[in-house]
């Protein structure tokens, strides 16, 4: 760990080594991690399909992820982990695990006491407020469902922190691995709790992978030395801080929260399934986004603080369009394959026993309208990360607050028009425009971003991608008559052999690029 004059270790003065070997390392545990939620979703769907009870199971969610997201998600992690590092490198570690120890006790005292809240009034919220459209059956279901899942918010508030904490230490193994035991923990919910409890069965097996999510983390808490000691000082200029940090992060994601309760109480007005279409199909939809796009960002974000602390602003500004130009040349191909083999993906991942064709209908429209949006998503992690770390939380927030409101506003619009698949459309559209915002303000504070450079390199990668994108579609035609499975593998090949060919000659570097990333973890492991 740092001291206050003390210089800073080899692998800081090399970000990028350091980025791709902690890319690298995340990359994988992500890969697993989308991997068990992957199998954690076919089981799910074979069990419950987009029935009744699993609308009621995703709708009941909102408000404990809501409560997490706003008090101890994003938003902590953007102002803590800048904040603890900036006191840590110049007052020492003693200083910061005093931070640490203030911060977390807040948190928790918070969560508790709105989770308490939230279930004593959970049947009027739900009816009023949630889904008011379901049948008085299906909102006592969703109210049950709920006062279970808040059990599990004030666990992730922990595990937030501890996360956080970790990647600041720059150690990303146990914070990676958590989402895994997380998946696995729903995995036995859903298989062995299922059978006898139903869909209260499948909550309960989120309370148990919460728990696993913290507890794989301590042994790591007790390897950087973290000392917690319970105290509640809102005084520390530091917690003071973070809290202001926090502030803007905040209402920013009030707004995209907001939106998704828009979204919930729309859906649980459309036929039986939409919620739960749209739940199935935004988590295929993070699959390439986990592990291209929250892998780098995730490794990223503490050298980014760290450059900021010491001042190298031309180091983050290099590190920064790199990183940009290699997320988009993985997303770009990505979307375009996940609108092309949306059909085949599905019935190959989910349709089995109560997933029937029409599930797969509903989960394929709403597929295709979120992957539109999916290098906005890429985008937006890493530039918002950016802005974080110069200690900026307003101008990302300002930003995703007008984009959440254009959201909504076209939510109300093109449900009318698209039905679940408009609501999908919409937080694609928004999201793109938040993230070529974010990238021309980012430009400006730091400069580096747009360039003769970047544009060529856009420019080839959206050529790569229309070369992929027409030899996708001539795949599909041939080869849908043998069936889904050789549909979706054939186009995979297929596309991903075109792409790359592609890429190599219109002559872009970030093939090199992103292999030479790859290289760098697989030299250190």
């Amino acid at each position: 760990m740092s001291q206050p004059g003390v210089s800073s270790p080899a692998s800081l003065r090399h970000p990028g080594r350091t980025i791709a070997r902690a890319a690298g390392l995340v990359m994988a545990l992500f890969i697993l991690s989308r991997l068990t939620g992957l199998a954690r979703q076919i089981i799910v769907g074979a069990l419950f399909g987009t029935s009744p009870a699993y609308d009621a199971y995703v709708a009941a969610f909102r408000l404990p992820d809501m409560l997490f997201q706003l008090v101890a998600g994003g938003a902590l992690v953007s102002a803590l982990l800048p904040t603890y590092t900036t006191v840590r490198t110049r007052e020492g570690t003693a200083r910061g695990w005093q931070l640490v120890s203030e911060v977390a006790t807040l948190v928790i005292a918070i969560l508790i006491g709105a989770a308490v809240l939230i279930a004593l009034f959970a049947r009027p919220l739900v009816a009023h407020i949630l889904v008011p459209e379901f049948a008085p059956s299906q909102q006592a279901l969703t109210a049950s469902l709920l006062r279970v899942l808040l059990l599990s918010t004030v666990i992730f508030g922990a595990s937030g922190l501890s996360m956080s904490v970790l990647n600041a230490h720059q150690h990303f193994f146990l914070p990676a691995l958590a989402p895994v035991l997380y998946n696995v923990g729903i995995i036995f919910g859903a298989v062995v709790l299922g059978p006898r409890w139903g869909v209260h069965g499948l909550a309960w097996g989120v309370v148990v992978g919460a728990a696993m999510h913290f507890g794989v983390q301590i042994p790591g808490l007790a390897r950087v030395g973290m000392r917690f000691r319970p105290a509640l000082s809102v005084r520390d200029p530091a917690v003071r801080n973070v809290l202001r940090l926090m502030g803007p992060r905040v209402l920013g994601l009030a707004a995209v929260q907001v939106n998704f309760l828009v979204n919930t109480i729309l859906a649980s007005g459309l036929s039986a399934g939409s919620l739960s279409a749209l739940d199935y199909a935004f988590r295929v939809m993070l699959l390439p986004l986990g592990i291209f796009a929250q892998a780098v960002a995730t490794a990223a974000f503490p050298t980014f603080a760290q450059q900021v602390a010491e001042e190298n602003l031309a180091g983050m500004r290099h590190t920064l369009a790199r990183l940009v130009r290699a997320i988009l040349f993985l997303t770009i191909p990505a979307a375009v394959g996940l609108i092309l083999l949306a059909h085949p993906l599905v019935v190959v991942l989910f349709q089995r026993r109560a997933f029937d064709e029409i599930s797969t209908r509903l989960t394929v429209m709403a597929l295709q309208a979120y992957a539109v949006g999916l290098v906005g998503h890429a985008l937006v992690e890493i530039l918002a990360r950016a802005f974080y770390s110069l200690h900026d939380t307003r101008t990302p927030v300002s930003i995703g607050v007008s984009a959440m409101a254009l959201n909504v506003a076209l939510n109300v619009w093109w449900v009318r028009v698209w039905g679940h698949t408009g609501l999908a459309l919409a937080n694609s559209v928004a999201t793109l425009l938040e993230a070529g915002a974010l990238y021309l303000i980012l430009h400006k504070r730091i400069g580096g971003l747009v360039s003769v450079d970047a544009a060529v390199s856009m420019a080839r990668q959206l050529a790569a991608a229309a070369a992929m994108g027409v030899l996708l579609w001539g795949l599909s035609l041939a080869l849908r008559p043998w069936g889904a499975f050789v549909w979706l593998i054939g186009g995979m090949t297929g596309g991903g052999l075109a792409y790359v060919g592609s890429t190599l000659l219109l002559g872009s570097d970030e093939v090199t690029y992103v292999l030479r990333m790859a290289k760098e973890r697989f030299k250190q492991s």
